[in-house]
């Protein structure tokens, strides 16, 4: 196995904006997060016994390749600029969703949830062959870290548009001019806003109950990769409303955190301890230093439980030579200038 590290300046230091993860348990495997003030924002999940999963990225020098299913079928070209400075790409079309259709009932008895929408996603991500989990912690929150250059009355609409990677089915991604931006990228071409599956969301996207589009935040691309919901988020679009929106990420193994944890709790004790003594040398108008110590354990636990980690990637069996192999088969000679 190897790891793809991501490409933007400022990628490594994405953090998400789970504070504590002490709120019920649905399962085993899987933990809500909720915020100091007891706002819920994110799902923990634990991945066991699946090593291997259906959605994959495979790296060959400086290309990747995603993949589904046990019979690898190609969904995405990609070729990192020797400089880091973007990446071409080539969709195959062949993406389809992950999510069974959601049914109009459904967004209604959810109301906008999206904590009731990411225990719904999370129980299909974890039954579908084909979905990106593998071994591991990984976090549904929804709150994405898009960086947001939006101008003052530049409507939600427009924003959002100008989130979308471009190009179908090949075209470029710019890190010279998106650098951490962690653009949107659509893994087949986005629906037109009178498509009838935009139509019948657009209406759900006025009253508020348009359910999240779920997205895969992919470190070698610097993006995230739409897993689910193209139309819905044309229909955000179409009605310039900004989408709800549940991203899926790697986060910190459990080895690192119980390590850790050690480690952060045994400096808030020490710190403790040296506010004692200087109680015990000057007297009680020294503060007893928990207000000082326990934030910066609290914040160092949160770093721990939900910091960034990169997409992992596969070694492509055959390399380099079986990596172009797949994109002449895939686009035809000629049809894309790196296949």
């Amino acid at each position: 196995m190897s790891t793809t590290g991501s490409p933007g300046p400022s990628a490594g230091t994405r953090r998400t904006n789970l504070t504590r993860t002490d709120g019920p348990r649905t399962d085993g495997s899987r933990t809500s997060g909720t915020r100091t003030d007891g706002v819920w924002n994110g799902l923990l999940l634990e991945v066991r016994e699946r090593p291997l999963p259906g959605l994959r990225l495979w790296t060959a020098e400086n290309r990747l390749l995603l993949t589904r299913g046990a019979a690898a079928e190609p969904l995405l070209l990609a070729l990192v600029d020797p400089d880091r400075h973007g990446v071409d790409f080539y969709r195959t079309g062949r993406h389809r969703p992950l999510v069974p259709p959601l049914r109009a009932h459904q967004a209604r008895a959810y109301g906008g949830s999206r904590q009731r929408w990411a225990h719904h996603f999370a129980t299909l991500l974890t039954a579908s062959p084909d979905s990106p989990l593998h071994d591991g912690r990984w976090v549904l929150k929804p709150d994405p870290l898009l960086l947001r250059w939006k101008h003052r009355g530049e409507r939600e609409g427009e924003y959002w548009r100008s989130l979308l990677v471009e190009g179908d089915p090949d075209g470029y991604i710019d890190w010279w001019i998106h650098s951490g931006s962690w653009e949107i990228f659509p893994l087949r071409a986005m629906p037109d806003a009178d498509d009838p599956r935009v139509k019948a969301y657009r209406k759900q996207a006025r009253d508020g109950t348009l359910p999240p589009v779920l997205l895969w935040w992919v470190s070698g691309l610097d993006s995230h990769l739409v897993l689910d919901g193209h139309a819905r988020l044309a229909a955000a679009i179409a009605e310039s409303v900004e989408p709800a929106v549940l991203e899926l990420q790697r986060t910190t193994p459990r080895d690192e955190v119980d390590t850790g944890t050690e480690r952060a709790v045994a400096a808030y004790e020490a710190e403790l301890a040296r506010f004692t003594e200087l109680r015990a040398a000057q007297g009680p108008r020294v503060p007893d230093g928990a207000e000082f110590a326990g934030p910066a354990l609290a914040r160092r636990l949160h770093e721990l439980r939900t910091a960034h980690r990169p997409t992992w990637a596969w070694p492509l069996p055959g390399g380099l030579l079986e990596w172009r192999r797949i994109a002449r088969e895939q686009v035809g000679e000629g049809g894309w200038e790196y296949a």
